[in-house]
């Protein structure tokens, strides 16, 4: 497979503004001359691997922050969103693409909010006897939208709130067990923690100082509510200046980021980043070992392998997904360059489908993706009891993954033939812009497609897909 060329120019752009150098002089400390460094910020040539190692020499610079994660995530999103009807056949070359993610991002981004503007309106259109009479009837992004697109693109990983985090619980260096230094925290605030059966899983009394958690909860989650309260209430100066940076449109993107934030210290502070980044390194990243060794749940420590991205100190790149049982994705994150749908179902064949059918099971798949590249991917349905017989049990499934070349790393790939091109089972994105021509799973064809009816004649698809 060949390797992939390296554009990035923004970067270089960013770091050399960062550091206060003119092009002259980041040319002489790179050891380029100036022609070429300034076609390398404008994309007209690759980083060299020169230019690589002079970065990590000279500026200590973390030479993955290269990576063109972002491009590829913003090519994914304006790919699919192009793929929208009402473009109709105008949908301009992958290479254009790429050039638009990499050189003007700010723009691809201004694009995809458009868009997704665009099929806001459409859908209200569609349903216009609620929006009659209603005063706040107008144009705005989805909160939740808003609040997932955040997350995404800060690569899952808020570096502030996890050094808080990890501080919290590793003052010294050495873990200390997050629920006793949550407790002691909050005794030190004058909140009382009690324990109660029934009624939800966390509810706090500012008036009586009053935390109340669930006694039918998990004890994983109990712990994981504790300390989300705790970030709400000793760490809101911190929330609160994230917010301001990320400067959500609406008040309601703003409350809903403010949880995610908050969920995030809670995944931190019991997952810290240094402790679980040597942990999962050296148990090959055996869900079931961390879970017993930092006493978390299964999605927790999955969710958490997908954020370890700090730079100087990454970890394996993951993606994360949870899917519940109608296939669509609760959550979604991807440190890697396999992206998800924005709009409509997942594809397929994708092993995090079937995981509902074998409960309690790891699901292991080799996968190629359209562009090529191969995955492993793991999938397991979770279930959660509510606590009594009468009250509802929620299942869903997730999935964790990553590039194949990383497949020795983690224990679940050991003994599948990685190097056996029949192994790889064919998976796309979505059908809306998937171009494989005989998936006898296609729900609908790709947009991007010319399609021939033959009356005469009928193979896995009733029409066919010309190239």
């Amino acid at each position: 497979m060949a390797t992939q060329k390296l554009y990035a120019g923004v970067k270089l752009r960013e770091t050399r503004t960062r550091l206060g150098l003119t092009q002259k002089s980041f040319a002489e400390k790179l050891g380029v001359s100036l022609p070429y460094l300034n076609q390398m910020e404008n994309n007209n040539r690759p980083v060299s691997t020169g230019v690589v190692l002079a970065l990590a020499q000279e500026f200590g610079f973390d030479v993955t922050e290269l990576s063109t994660g972002d491009a590829e995530r913003m090519v994914t999103d304006m790919r699919e969103a192009l793929a929208d009807p009402v473009f109709g056949e105008t949908a301009p070359p992958l290479a254009d693409l790429r050039l638009t993610a990499s050189n003007a991002p700010a723009l691809a981004r201004a694009f995809l909010e458009l868009h997704r503007a665009y099929r806001q309106n459409h859908e209200r259109l569609a349903s216009l006897d609620e929006a009659l009479g209603r005063e706040d009837a107008r144009l705005q992004a989805s909160p939740w939208e808003e609040v997932r697109d955040f997350f995404h693109y800060c690569d899952n990983y808020i570096d502030a709130v996890d050094h808080a985090a990890e501080h919290f619980v590793c003052p010294d260096g050495t873990s200390k067990d997050p629920e006793t230094c949550a407790l002691e925290a909050l005794e030190q605030h004058g909140i009382s923690v009690e324990y109660q059966t029934g009624g939800g899983l966390r509810g706090y009394d500012a008036d009586s100082l009053t935390l109340v958690l669930s006694a039918s909860a998990a004890p994983a989650t109990r712990r994981f509510q504790l300390l989300h309260q705790y970030a709400l209430i000793a760490q809101n100066d911190l929330l609160e200046a994230t917010l301001d940076l990320a400067r959500f449109q609406s008040e309601a993107a703003r409350s809903i980021a403010k949880i995610g934030l908050a969920n995030y210290f809670a995944g931190a502070a019991l997952l810290p980043y240094r402790a679980f980044l040597g942990a999962a390194k050296t148990t090959r990243h055996d869900l079931e070992r961390l879970c017993q060794m930092f006493g978390a749940s299964l999605e927790q420590v999955a969710h958490r392998l997908s954020t370890l991205q700090r730079p100087g100190a990454k970890g394996l790149p993951f993606f994360f997904v949870v899917v519940d049982q109608a296939g669509t994705i609760t959550k979604r994150h991807s440190a890697t360059l396999l992206q998800f749908a924005r709009f409509g179902g997942a594809c397929p064949l994708w092993n995090v489908h079937r995981a509902f059918e074998t409960p309690g099971q790891f699901l292991r798949q080799l996968a190629e993706t359209p562009d090529g590249v191969r995955y492993f991917c793991l999938a397991r349905a979770i279930s959660k009891s509510g606590g009594s017989f009468k009250a509802p049990v929620r299942r869903y499934a997730i999935g964790l993954g990553c590039d194949v070349k990383h497949a020795a790393d983690v224990v679940y790939a050991d003994d599948l033939d990685t190097s056996n091109s029949a192994a790889f089972e064919p998976i796309g994105i979505s059908c809306r812009i998937c171009e494989r021509p005989d998936c006898h799973q296609r729900s609908v064809p790709p947009l991007e497609r010319k399609l021939t009816v033959d009356f005469d004649h009928r193979g896995t698809l009733p029409y066919r897909i010309d190239s």
